[in-house]
């Protein structure tokens, strides 16, 4: 990105494992007849004991169908409920701390016990960061993107179900953050964050670009510099995955300089990397 610092890369990267390790934590502690609103607060617990005292958004849970946003119209439909976990059922955590003024928003996706056909999608999710990477390099359109991704789950025999997020958005721009002891919150979202996404928003509808990557028009412009929390999301009978990771997008000329995903030690990459050691 234009004046990119290193160290403030290194400040975003340790925040984004920060709440990967926060998830895997979590993950691990959850048990048939925890709640969605249970693993939510589990989150929050961690997070603060580590530090956090500020969110992009507050930690959400969902489980079952509604990893899948099944029924999902309403906004308010994405805070976590009552629902317990039972065996078998997929749950995805979703965090977005903020820690020293740098900020992450991830997506860990898993299931209480094996499922051939959850790890089929966690699987199938790879392509989807190969693809998002390589047309991001190409300088598409995030619009052009957009579909790309959606043909790609058509071909995979999935449903695109990001687009059941306000406004469809596959990603959204992060910044820094100005460190306050205590940040209000509006409707789950930490208002320094979203004066931030407002200020991207203004400068960025006076320049012919959006901070939200979505499938409309305001989204018809090449990927603009600076840092992409992307969260790609697969549905399929009731079962979603996803998972959500800083992409950086340069103003370099060298194709590898140009995007790169801000960290490839994570829970998915992992994953990915030890199912093809195994094969």
């Amino acid at each position: 990105m234009a004046g990119r610092s290193d160290g403030d890369l290194d400040g975003f990267r340790a925040v984004q494992r920060l709440a990967y390790a926060c998830a895997e934590a979590v993950a691990a502690q959850l048990v048939p007849g925890v709640t969605e609103r249970g693993a939510a607060r589990m989150q929050r617990e961690w997070l603060r004991e580590r530090g956090v005292r500020d969110w992009f958004h507050v930690p959400f849970a969902w489980f079952g169908d509604r990893t899948a946003f099944t029924g999902f119209r309403v906004p308010l439909q994405f805070f976590p409920t009552d629902r317990p976990l039972e065996p078998g059922m997929p749950f995805i955590l979703d965090l977005a701390p903020i820690h020293r003024g740098f900020g992450a928003d991830v997506g860990y996706a898993g299931c209480l016990g094996p499922d051939p056909l959850h790890d089929r999608l966690l699987a199938d999710l790879e392509a989807h960061r190969a693809l998002i990477l390589r047309e991001v390099r190409e300088r598409r359109p995030l619009r052009e993107i957009y579909g790309s991704v959606d043909r790609l789950m058509v071909r995979q025999g999935y449903a695109n179900r990001h687009r059941a997020y306000p406004f469809g958005v596959i990603a959204h721009k992060v910044g820094r953050v100005r460190e306050r002891r205590w940040s209000p919150r509006l409707f789950g979202f930490g208002t320094q964050s979203l004066k931030g996404l407002a200020s991207d928003a203004l400068h960025g509808h006076r320049e012919g670009w959006s901070p939200l990557w979505s499938p409309y028009r305001f989204s018809d412009h090449p990927p603009r510099p600076g840092l992409w929390a992307v969260e790609p999301h697969l549905g399929f009978r009731g079962v979603g995955v996803k998972f959500e990771e800083l992409l950086v997008v340069t103003d370099s000329r060298d194709p590898q300089e140009s995007a790169f995903w801000l960290d490839d030690d994570l829970p998915h990459v992992r994953r990915w990397q030890e199912e093809r050691a195994a094969a």
